[in-house]
C-alpha cells in the first residue's frame, strides 16, 4: 500500500487540527485493525521481571531492576534494554559497544538477536534498542538487520521500529521498503509521535522525487553519500568498491550521453533543464542557468578508463594532479554536477585506498 502525499499531508493536518480542536476523548475506543500498540508500563515491566527472574543470581541483583523501573521519567524501552542488560551479560556488551560513537562498527549481526532460547519479547526488544543506537551512528546495514530479526507485535514501541526502519531503508535506497515501513508507521501506530510521523513523512515525499533511471543524478548522488557513509565507518572493503564501481559506471554513461547530444549536434539539457543551442551555436540565446550545460564551451569528453582510474588511486594523487584532474572532469558541468563529483572526490581523498 502506498500513501499519496495529498494523503499523507492531510491525516497530519488533520492530526494536528483534533488535538487543538476536539473535545476530551471518551473512555471507550473505536475498533481498529491491523494497529500496534505500546504494552503498558504494568504488561511490560510484568514480561521483563518473569524473564528476568529466571537469569543466573537474579535474587542478588533484585534491587538494581527495581530502580530501573522507579527511576522518574525513563522512556519504556530504556527501562527493558536496561533490565535486559541486567540479566544478560551478553547483552550488555552488545549494548555498551553499539552506543559507543568512538567504537569501530560491527561487522556482523550479532548471534544473541536470533537466540531462539531468548523469549521473543526480550528479543525483540534488545534488538530495537540496539537498532536505535547503530542509527544514531548511522551504521544502516546492521540496524536494519536487527530489525528485521525483531517481531514489531513485541517491542514496547512500535513507532521506534518503524521510523528507524525506515530510515534505515531510506539510507539505503530501499524505496519500496521504506515506504512500507512509514505506511506502517502511519496507518498502524495511532500513538506514534508526532515528530516521528512528521519526519516520515518528509522522507517519504523525498523519495516521491527518485527517479528509476541509472543515469539520474539523484541516484548517483545518493550511491555517493552511501560510499562515503562506508567509508567514515572504515569500510574501505568489497561492498564499499562495488558501490564505487556503480558510481564510476553511471558516471561514465551520464557523459557518454552529454557528449553524444553534443557530437549529435542535438538539443542537450540535464533532466529537468531548459532545451539550448547546440555545439554549432557559440552565444547562448538567454542566460544559462545553473541547471543546464553549456554546450557552448567545447565537448569536455573524458575517457572513462580515466574516470575509474582516478576513482581507484584519488587518495594517492598529488594536490597539484587532482586538481587538474577535477578541472578536466567538471568544466563542462552545471554546478550541481560538480558539486556532487567533487565532494566524492574529496570524501576519497580523506579515507585510505582500499
Amino acid at each position: 500500500m502506498k500513501l499519496s502525499c495529498a494523503t499523507i499531508a492531510a491525516m497530519l493536518l488533520s492530526t494536528t487540527a483534533w488535538a487543538a480542536e476536539a473535545p476530551p476523548a471518551k473512555t471507550s475506543k473505536p475498533v481498529t485493525f491491523s494497529t500496534l500498540r505500546a504494552p503498558t508500563f504494568d504488561a511490560a515491566r510484568s514480561q521483563t521481571q518473569a524473564w528476568f527472574d529466571q537469569t543466573p543470581g537474579a535474587a542478588t541483583r533484585r534491587a538494581a531492576f527495581d530502580a530501573i523501573w522507579t527511576a522518574a521519567d525513563v522512556p519504556l524501552l530504556e527501562r527493558v534494554a536496561a533490565s535486559i542488560a541486567l540479566g544478560e551479560p551478553a547483552a550488555a556488551a552488545l549494548l555498551q559497544e553499539a552506543r559507543d560513537s568512538d567504537g569501530p562498527a560491527p561487522k556482523e549481526p550479532p548471534p544473541i538477536l536470533r537466540d531462539s532460547a531468548l523469549p521473543a519479547f526480550i528479543r525483540s526488544n534488545l534488538a530495537l534498542a540496539y537498532a536505535k543506537a547503530l542509527t544514531s551512528r548511522r551504521i544502516y546495514e546492521e540496524a536494519l538487520d536487527a530489525l528485521k530479526a525483531a517481531v514489531p507485535e513485541q517491542v514496547v514501541d512500535p513507532a521506534a521500529y518503524y521510523f528507524h526502519r525506515a530510515v534505515a531503508e531510506h539510507a539505503l535506497v530501499l524505496k519500496a521498503d521504506a515506504t512500507r515501513s512509514i505506511t506502517r508507521l502511519l496507518d498502524d501506530v495511532p500513538e506514534a509521535p508526532e515528530r516521528y510521523k512528521m519526519v516520515a513523512t518528509l522522507i517519504f515525499l523525498d523519495m516521491q522525487n527518485w527517479r528509476d533511471d541509472d543515469k539520474d543524478l539523484g541516484l548517483i548522488s545518493r550511491l555517493m553519500d552511501n560510499s562515503e557513509r562506508r567509508l567514515d565507518l572504515g569500510r574501505a572493503g568489497p561492498k564499499t568498491q562495488e558501490i564505487q564501481k556503480k558510481i564510476v559506471f553511471r558516471l561514465d554513461e551520464l557523459i557518454k550521453d552529454i557528449e553524444n547530444q553534443m557530437k549529435n549536434g542535438q538539443q542537450s539539457a540535464c533532466p529537468g533543464g531548459t532545451p539550448q543551442p547546440g555545439p554549432g551555436s557559440n552565444r547562448p540565446a538567454m542566460p544559462m542557468p545553473d541547471s543546464q550545460i553549456q554546450t557552448n564551451s567545447g565537448p569536455g569528453v573524458v575517457d572513462p578508463k580515466k574516470l575509474q582510474h582516478l576513482a581507484e588511486n584519488w587518495g594517492k594523487l598529488p594536490e597539484k594532479e587532482r586538481a587538474k584532474a577535477m578541472m578536466e572532469l567538471t568544466k563542462d558541468l552545471p554546478p550541481r554536477y560538480r558539486e556532487v563529483i567533487e565532494n566524492y572526490f574529496k570524501t576519497l581523498a580523506r579515507s585510505p585506498a582500499p
